[in-house]
């Protein structure tokens, strides 16, 4: 279970070996078991006592901006990294496997996107043709990105980002035929967002964002250290690689509460530049329903396995696999 406190006012404190979040309507205590993480937004409070119970209970505190986006973080010494991952980490990063394993990564991830185009129901010869075609231009570029290669991921990075854009681009627009006239956009927009759908989308991926870096810590992986991200200063540049597996549930989540009209004008605030924020009841909103779909146990590999462990596991793999170069 996750904690989120993003109602300004809110505060979290510690109550024996339980928390206490007080709102506004009053206090509710919550026992620390089945906590696995806190997240505190701008205008929520944590007082010293709770995150020292949070470290004792080895649950993360997560930091985010109003973006949903993690900005800071506590985490247990317990997670401590051991040095032949970080060194396995830096190798592996000048290999000829990180080609191979940042290729498989993209085209899995146009593998998703095809997937969840075909999960649309065409209602007309029109709207199965452009679905038709855009499947078959993704289908294009993931044989483009098969046959490229290069003696390390730098040789191919700016290839592979420029492929991986126009890919995205005709993804997002074969989706948009498929959601409600009044939340169509025109293009994909990211800080900030131009529209309802990409302020969801936006919010969306920092909540995933905040996942997944917090796996990678505590498998032992340094995110700082990136595969095909590697050129931004004091960022967590492997976050930006990995979650490229995952981007599809959280473009799944967004879409089905679009299309099932669970979002309202109420969601959102808009700004003196046009310019669309999630408020705290599209926040919420967002939050359970995010977290609801990576709660849901599916078959993994021939394993039940939760969506959330998933990249738990992933993590665990890929700590292995960099283990091996140190």
């Amino acid at each position: 279970m996750e904690l989120v406190l993003n109602t300004f006012g809110t505060s979290l404190n510690r109550d024996n070996e339980g928390f206490v979040i007080t709102t506004a309507e009053g206090r509710q205590r919550i026992p620390t078991e089945g906590i696995t993480s806190i997240q505190i937004s701008k205008g929520a409070q944590i007082t010293s006592d709770a995150v020292f119970l949070a470290v004792e209970k080895e649950i993360e505190v997560l930091f985010t901006d109003k973006s949903g986006n993690p900005i800071g973080r506590i985490w247990s010494p317990r997670y401590g990294s051991i040095s032949t991952i970080r060194k396995g980490q830096v190798n592996f990063c000048f290999s000829h496997d990180a080609v191979e394993w940042i290729k498989e990564v993209l085209l899995k991830k146009i593998e998703n996107q095809q997937a969840l185009i075909l999960m649309m129901l065409t209602q007309n010869a029109e709207e199965k043709q452009r679905t038709d075609r855009a499947i078959n231009r993704l289908e294009d570029y993931r044989s483009k990105i098969k046959k490229l290669d290069g003696e390390i991921v730098q040789d191919i990075a700016p290839t592979l980002r420029g492929w991986e854009g126009v890919a995205s681009k005709i993804y997002f627009e074969a989706l948009n035929m498929f959601i409600p006239e009044k939340f169509r956009f025109d293009s994909r927009t990211q800080h900030p967002a131009k529209d309802p759908v990409n302020a969801m989308l936006n919010y969306g991926y920092g909540l995933l964002y905040g996942k997944i870096e917090g796996a990678l810590i505590k498998a032992g992986i340094d995110p700082y250290v990136g595969i095909m991200h590697r050129d931004n200063y004091n960022r967590p540049v492997l976050v930006y690689d990995v979650i490229e597996l995952y981007r599809i549930w959280v473009d799944y989540v967004v879409y089905s509460l679009v299309n099932q009209n669970a979002v309202s004008e109420d969601y959102f605030s808009i700004k003196e530049d046009g310019s669309y924020w999630l408020e705290n009841l599209g926040r919420n909103v967002l939050i359970q329903s995010v977290n609801d779909y990576l709660d849901e146990v599916v078959e993994n590999q021939g394993v039940p396995l939760s969506r959330a462990n998933q990249i738990k596991a992933y993590a665990q793999r890929l700590a292995q696999k960099f283990k091996k170069y140190e």
